[in-house]
């Protein structure tokens, strides 16, 4: 299958650009590139401790967006990402353009292109997979569901599916 007849993972029917999203981002081969779990308890490196500090300041790059919960694992992050549509509108309500970029694609872009640029100028081995996983987060009960995998993710490492 070509890469122009590759069928889109998002939601055709949604345009990202406002609500929760529950997110999860691998590394390539899902190698452990942000540290280990050593005794229950993540381990961060270098890298991981920058993956960390972008999560937490996403809001300051972009101030639509905010990262209320989040755990960086060995080889994959989790994270629920709110985009706030109050926030996506512009003095310029015609500035479609800019408007549109607001979009949860644009945050994890920009997010994945500041942990590679770390890595790159710390001589740091790096790349994600060039795709994300994402879920609209529908309801109270199925944020409450989320927010425990996340809180709970480093726990159950053992039986985790991104574990390799």
């Amino acid at each position: 299958m070509s890469f122009l007849n590759r069928k889109s993972p998002r939601a055709q029917w949604h345009d990202y650009s406002g609500g929760l999203y529950f997110i999860t981002i691998c590394t390539t081969g899902k190698l452990h590139y942000f540290g280990e779990i050593t005794d229950g308890v993540m381990q961060l490196n270098s890298i991981g401790h920058f993956c960390r500090q972008e999560l937490q300041a996403i809001n300051s790059h972009y101030p639509y967006a905010s990262v209320p919960l989040f755990v960086v694992m060995p080889n994959h992050i989790h994270a629920i990402i709110n985009i706030d549509v109050d926030d996506s509108k512009e003095l310029c309500d015609s500035c479609y353009r800019t408007v549109h970029r607001k979009t949860l694609s644009v945050v994890v872009g920009g997010f994945k292109s500041a942990v590679s640029l770390f890595a790159h100028k710390n001589a740091i081995e790096f790349s994600w997979q060039k795709r994300y996983h994402d879920h609209i987060i529908r309801g109270l009960k199925d944020g409450n569901l989320i927010a425990d995998y996340i809180t709970n993710n480093v726990a159950r490492w053992d039986s985790d599916c991104f574990r390799i």
